[in-house]
């Protein structure tokens, strides 16, 4: 399971920014693919979920409405199309890959048990 982030950068408070997380070595429509984030001396935190097959998703309340996550399996790329961003987005955000599908625990929304992760690309939001 191998995932690459890119599209980071240094962007201002109320701009957008996209996200994307190329995949491979697994069977992209077997796994949920998750974006996550942490901040300096903070927990690492779920910000979105999607489906495999790209027809389910669930955002973090922190997100709703600002954040955006998307697939396309024939490339078995994830995307975050991050809208309207604040200065408490800045952190390093991570893609990760985990072999079943989300039914609600809230134990995915903590990284527990994922089968890969991506190196991670730094977002800094500036005020």
């Amino acid at each position: 399971v191998q995932l690459v982030e890119s599209g980071g950068g240094l962007v201002q408070a109320g701009e957008s920014l996209r996200l994307s997380c190329a995949t491979s070595g697994f069977s992209f429509a077997d796994y949920t693919i998750g974006w996550f984030r942490q901040a300096p001396g903070k927990e690492r935190e779920g910000v979105a979920l999607i489906s495999g097959v790209g027809d389910t998703t669930y955002y973090d309340d922190s997100v709703k409405g600002r954040f955006t996550i998307s697939s396309d399996a024939a490339k078995s790329m994830v995307y975050l199309q991050m809208n309207n961003v604040k200065p408490e987005d800045t952190a390093v955000y991570y893609c990760a890959a985990k072999l079943a599908a989300y039914n609600g625990p809230h134990y995915w929304w903590l990284g527990i048990d994922y089968d890969g992760w991506g190196q991670g690309t730094q977002v800094t939001v500036s005020s």
